[in-house]
């Protein structure tokens, strides 16, 4: 094993970066545009977007990190040769850390309302209620809770920290998951919710919009373009077959998605029959924080006894997909600060660590001005832009002989494989494009 840190195996390597691309995106945003573009229409084209579009994105980054053995800067410093590609990189680390900085502040949230489950039936009753009244003070406490268990875990390294945790953190989603799928399917109203979530509106498929969305839906729910998978894909073993390898990690991801759905509209439809409101003045499905600080809590309270060991489980669901995230966005600063200042990883871990969480008490204390800016600034205009240079960095820049010897490292046939035939000109020529129609629509 290198002295960087290695995954110990490739099933450690598939639900860490599994984790990290399963986000709260997969979970409150996926189901409400499946159900609001067609049900099985969007399901059917986000399907095939995650792989024309996120998953050679997703082995650009992969293989770049393969390649180099280092973090962002230094990857894209060395393929480029020019200090283009290390600012470049020193802008992913920006970017992923102000990402960090917001979903810190939401997976805090995700702590508070999990523990007021747990408060309520412990009968403290105070206490629950300042866990859900926004706040300074409640957002600043679960934000550091959270960021101390982010840091808790990146400090271990690759196998002992990210690598251990993701094993045991993704197997326990999925059962989560299934558990809360068949409790919701036996209560009235969830049968509705299946049906507008599986059966297709074919009239939609071409629609500009459920495309637009679709594709980023799957670029975004693989957490590309901020050097997540690049640092990743650092830390995977030379005997790898990355095509395959990157083709797991889509799957498991589009899976969660797919699983989320399941849980998410029959709920809400079981929400409805139970007198909660799940539409908005315009009509649409609620979705994003309302969806899942309103409409589900309103959900469980009409559940009974029952209702708040369902909200248990649901929020450590919630938890968990923000945790095996944000220690994947930790990691890219780190790794740089690790491997380029020659700072040692727990100290380092801590240092940036209380950065963030600094920039989150500056969110936190000026959140009607900062929040929503600073995820427009990062998730709808930096992150795909770093997509694009990625593509860019990739196919134009990169040189062709050695993206093929990195890929005949772990397998001497790979120049004759579809993967190679296909993916160098794709990443080249049509991601970028595809990039650039979605980021234009994004911001329309």
């Amino acid at each position: 094993m290198s002295v960087r840190g290695e995954f110990s195996s490739r099933l450690g390597f598939i639900l860490a970066a599994a984790g990290s691309a399963v986000g709260l995106g997969n979970i409150w945003g996926f189901p409400t545009q499946v159900a609001s573009n067609g049900g099985a229409a969007f399901v059917l084209m986000y399907m095939l977007l995650a792989f024309v579009l996120a998953y050679p994105v997703l082995m650009a980054e992969l293989l770049i990190g393969r390649a180099t053995r280092s973090n962002m800067v230094d990857a894209l410093g060395q393929i480029s040769g020019h200090w283009l590609g290390r600012a470049t990189g020193l802008w992913g680390i920006v970017t992923v850390s102000l990402i960090l900085a917001f979903y810190a502040i939401v997976g805090g949230w995700m702590l508070a309302y999990g523990v007021e489950a747990l408060a309520t039936i412990a009968g403290m009753t105070a206490f629950a209620t300042w866990l859900t009244e926004f706040s300074v003070v409640r957002n600043l406490i679960c934000c550091g809770l959270f960021m101390l268990l982010t840091a808790g875990i990146v400090t271990g390294g690759v196998s002992k920290g990210i690598e251990k945790w993701s094993v045991r953190l993704m197997p326990t989603l999925f059962v989560i998951i299934l558990l809360l799928i068949a409790y919701v399917m036996t209560l009235d109203g969830a049968m509705q919710g299946l049906k507008v979530y599986l059966v297709p509106d074919f009239s939609k498929v071409l629609s500009p919009d459920l495309l637009i969305s679709a594709m980023g839906q799957a670029f975004f729910s693989m957490s590309l373009g901020v050097g997540t998978m690049l640092v990743y894909g650092s830390y995977v073993s030379q005997q790898e077959k990355l095509p395959s390898l990157g083709a797991s990690v889509a799957l498991v991801d589009i899976g969660v998605a797919i699983l989320a759905g399941l849980l998410i509209i029959p709920a809400m439809y079981v929400a409805l029959h139970n007198g909660v409101q799940i539409f908005s003045d315009a009509g649409e499905l609620i979705d994003g924080d309302t969806l899942i600080f309103t409409v589900l809590p309103a959900l469980f309270d009409t559940m009974g006894g029952a209702g708040n060991l369902v909200a248990m489980a649901f929020f450590a669901l919630m938890i968990i997909a923000a945790l095996t995230s944000s220690i994947s966005m930790l990691e890219v600063p780190v790794a740089y600060v690790v491997e380029n200042k020659g700072i040692a990883r727990r100290k380092a871990v801590w240092m940036i660590a209380a950065v963030i969480f600094l920039c989150s008490a500056i969110i936190a204390f000026n959140f009607g001005s900062l929040f929503g800016l600073v995820i427009s600034l990062t998730t709808e205009y930096s992150q795909p832009l770093l997509g694009m240079a990625l593509c860019i960095f990739a196919g134009w820049v990169w040189k062709r002989n050695e993206i093929l010897k990195e890929l005949q490292s772990s397998d001497p046939d790979a120049h004759q494989g579809l993967f190679w035939k296909v993916w160098p000109w794709y990443v080249r020529f049509v991601c970028p494009v595809i990039i650039i129609l979605m980021f234009y629509r994004s911001v329309q």
